[in-house]
């Protein structure tokens, strides 16, 4: 997937564990895993919010796109004339 989930910087630049960023934010320690590990296939706005309140950053020090990733349409967004 294009879209990757750097939690693992913003984990050590405060000092803070896995297991206690699960439970400010208000998921289980797997779902934070999924997101860590690259598996997650969504994110909803609500746990991005609640990562960047807790870690005290914005989105974009969470989420990084990487080109290459999803082919055209894979991702289930219409591309083409049209569309933006």
């Amino acid at each position: 997937m294009p879209i990757t989930v750097d939690i693992d910087v913003m984990l050590a630049r405060r000092k803070m564990s896995v297991g206690e960023l699960a439970n400010r934010v208000g998921i289980t320690p797997a779902n934070l895993a999924v997101l860590k590990n690259g598996r997650a296939k969504a994110v909803r706005f609500t746990t991005l919010a609640a990562l960047c309140e807790v870690l005290e950053c914005q989105p974009g020090d969470l989420l990084r796109w990487e080109p290459g990733g999803a082919e055209d349409g894979e991702d289930g967004v219409a591309r083409g004339a049209g569309h933006a």
